[in-house]
């Protein structure tokens, strides 16, 4: 067995048997098929370990040139989630009231979405997701990010598969445009908000749309 070369290891790999493979594909998708987001939430604590085993799973993600260009702030005062709420509701009144195109707003009618987000002071935690467009280095000059926003979006995925793996649940949240988030979060200017997550357990009694996915010939093709 050959030495490896600098600066590497050897990979780390065990081969399942094919029925091995396959029971863990369909684990997996069943699990995942289950996966809503939510809107209605729960004020039930969650431990704070559980968001941190959650952003460290997100961060096994691969991303361009291995920067991992994300930075996860997580939020549990009640203050800080008031405050996100009372600038996210601004923004998002704005939008229901004039930015958003008509097709647009006739798009999200089925699934029932508005200004209002109260759910944002009642779920035990909002954890947003900074994509950083730099960083820094050893000597604190700036060091450039490759594949930004496809390296956090990757991230955010398996965020998200976390949270639900867990059984937590959560939801996308874009409250355009996301500046105040910055603001409010005290981050430094090379990074902006990429994703909201509001974090906990559903409410009891909770309603999701009734939604269909794609199925498997509407969204693959194969040559």
């Amino acid at each position: 067995m050959t030495a490896p070369h600098p600066g590497m290891i050897p990979l780390e790999f065990e081969r399942p048997t094919p029925g091995v493979s396959l029971e863990r594909a369909l684990t997996l998708h069943a699990e995942l098929e289950r996966r809503r987001s939510v809107r209605e939430f729960s004020p039930d604590p969650v431990p704070r370990a559980w968001i941190e085993r959650a952003i460290l799973t997100a961060s096994t993600a691969p991303s361009g040139a291995h920067r991992q260009p994300w930075r996860f702030v997580a939020v549990r005062d009640p203050k800080v989630k008031h405050e996100i709420r009372l600038a996210a509701e601004e923004e998002e009144r704005k939008n229901y009231s004039g930015r958003m195109p008509p097709d647009w707003l006739e798009a999200l009618a089925p699934i029932g979405t508005g200004p209002e987000k109260p759910y944002l002071e009642i779920v035990p935690w909002i954890v947003v997701c900074f994509e950083e467009g730099h960083g820094f280095d050893a000597a604190g000059e700036k060091q450039k990010n490759y594949y930004v926003k496809e390296s956090v979006g990757i991230a955010c995925g398996l965020f998200i598969a976390a949270l639900h793996h867990m059984g937590l649940a959560t939801l996308t949240h874009t409250p355009s445009p996301m500046g105040f988030l910055t603001k409010i979060l005290g981050r430094p200017s090379n990074e902006r908000p990429f994703l909201l997550f509001p974090v906990g357990y559903p409410a009891e009694g909770a309603e999701v749309p009734d939604l269909k996915r794609k199925s498997l010939g509407e969204v693959s093709i194969f040559i």
